[in-house]
């Protein structure tokens, strides 16, 4: 198939260190353009990859105050794939934000299926039933649940590089936490736990805002220490080192990639039952999931006797990149299908 892949401009593809959307983006691209199909990728132009690359900005918005607003940016390099609608089988929107290929779904010839990466409001998904016929792909089943009233034709989970997590079988004496300094991630309750058990944590994100008020007067450098942003060879040794990943989420999270990173290099994880949370977590098997912070603190200390070669086993059976890219070359199958038969 010819494929038009939009990538969010707000950084490079692949990321230079995190961003879930863009690390998404870069493996279905590299995965599908390993199975022979012609793919056009509308990205930054420092973006790296084997796909036909329509370079819309020298570089992203996150590293520019001057890209301002970031919605027109946005929308301009969806718009540079609209205009060349008729060189493609299918577009595929990675909607970073909110699906603003919608607007183009009756304006465009080609079909448009968006995939959106973060939990919506009701009132979002109101709006977007004014386009019933277009298709979503959800990626989980907790997004599918709140993606009721649209056209949600497929749902795929996301997939890992696993050849390059490397496993590691005898870790650390640490717990880590990684992801973005944010209420809805728990690092505070992250703090809370190691410290209640007594055990160093690592927290592997970029300072913010948040970082600074909220979480740096619990950093003593000792017990809890603060490593920074990690770039991928840093964040896989991390992972590696810890005995457990610790995900006290406060927020439903639509997927939850750290959770399948880290149990890829065989660390088992302990994360509250929120979101997608249990379609990720084989509880038992690659990690524990709790109700509450009380339940976590008194339960952790049994993730360290689950199998670590297993967690990994696990993973890479489950998360990996070419079970993604089938299952989105299937929904691409489909809906060219259904276009063709249409018209």
């Amino acid at each position: 198939m010819r494929i038009a892949h939009i990538a969010p401009v707000a950084t490079t593809i692949p990321p230079p260190k995190s961003g879930s959307v863009e690390t998404m983006t870069s493996l279905l691209t590299e995965g599908l353009v390993a199975r022979g199909h012609d793919v056009t990728l509308f990205a930054t132009a420092d973006s790296k990859t084997t796909a036909t690359l329509h370079g819309t900005y020298p570089h992203g918005y996150w590293h520019d105050e001057h890209m301002w607003p970031w919605e027109l940016y946005e929308m301009m390099n969806l718009s540079a794939a609209v205009e060349r609608a008729a060189e493609f089988d299918i577009i595929h929107y990675e909607a970073a934000y909110y699906p603003m290929s919608l607007a183009f779904t009756r304006l465009c010839d080609t079909p448009i299926v968006q995939t959106l990466h973060h939990s919506p409001s009701a009132a979002e998904v109101r709006l977007w039933t004014r386009y019933p016929e277009a298709p979503f792909v959800a990626i989980s089943r907790e997004q599918e649940r709140l993606l009721e009233g649209v056209n949600v034709v497929a749902t795929v989970l996301h997939g890992i590089d696993t050849d390059n997590f490397v496993f590691r079988g005898t870790p650390d004496d640490y717990l880590l936490f990684l992801g973005r300094f944010t209420d809805g991630k728990g690092p505070l309750q992250a703090i809370e736990i190691a410290k209640r058990l007594g055990i160093k944590l690592i927290l592997a994100a970029a300072e913010d805002d948040y970082y600074r008020e909220r979480v740096a007067p619990h950093v003593d450098g000792t017990r809890v220490v603060y490593f920074g942003e990690a770039d991928f060879q840093a964040k896989v040794k991390l992972y590696g080192g810890a005995r457990a990943l610790v995900y006290p989420i406060q927020a439903r999270e639509p997927f939850g990639l750290v959770l399948a990173e880290a149990m890829a290099c065989g660390t088992p994880v302990v994360a509250l039952d929120r979101g997608a949370v249990r379609e990720v977590v084989d509880e038992g098997v690659t990690g524990l999931i709790f109700n509450d912070l009380e339940e976590m603190v008194h339960g952790l200390p049994r993730v360290f006797d689950l199998d670590r070669r297993r967690v990994h086993e696990r993973a890479v059976a489950r998360f990996g990149t070419q079970r993604m890219v089938d299952e989105y070359i299937a929904v691409y199958t489909r809906i060219v299908e259904a276009h063709r038969a249409r018209r």
